[in-house]
C-alpha cells in the first residue's frame, strides 16, 4: 500500500470515532450501514457501543491505500489494548454503507 488521503466520507469516520462523536459518526454512515469484525457480521449499533464510544477507542492510521477506502492502522480501546488492524470500507453517496475490520 502506498499514504493516499483518506476518501472524505472515511476520513469524516475516523474522525469521528477518534473524537468520541457519536452524532459525527452517525452522520458519516448510511442508514443501512452493515459491518463485520474479523469476518463475522455484526450489528452495527452494538458493535460500536461496545467496541468504541463505551471503550475510547482511537486508530491511528498508518496506511492508505490509492482508492483512499481502505487502510491499516493501529486501533486501541479500553477492553482489549493496542492491534494492528485492517478497515475497508464502501462508500455510497458520500456515506459509508459498509466497513469491514479486523486484524491485519
Amino acid at each position: 500500500m502506498t499514504t493516499q488521503p483518506l476518501d472524505p466520507a472515511v476520513a469524516a469516520f475516523v474522525a469521528a470515532l477518534n473524537s468520541g462523536d457519536k452524532d459525527a459518526f452517525a452522520a458519516a454512515l448510511t442508514d443501512d450501514v452493515t459491518m463485520s469484525d474479523d469476518g463475522t457480521e455484526r450489528d452495527v449499533t452494538a458493535w460500536t457501543d461496545s467496541e468504541i464510544f463505551s471503550s475510547n477507542g482511537h486508530l491511528d492510521v498508518e496506511d492508505v491505500a490509492s482508492d483512499g477506502r481502505t487502510l491499516t492502522g493501529t486501533y486501541t480501546n479500553s477492553t482489549y489494548g493496542s492491534m494492528r488492524t485492517r478497515w475497508a470500507f464502501t462508500v455510497t453517496d458520500g456515506r459509508i454503507s459498509r466497513f469491514e475490520t479486523g486484524q491485519a
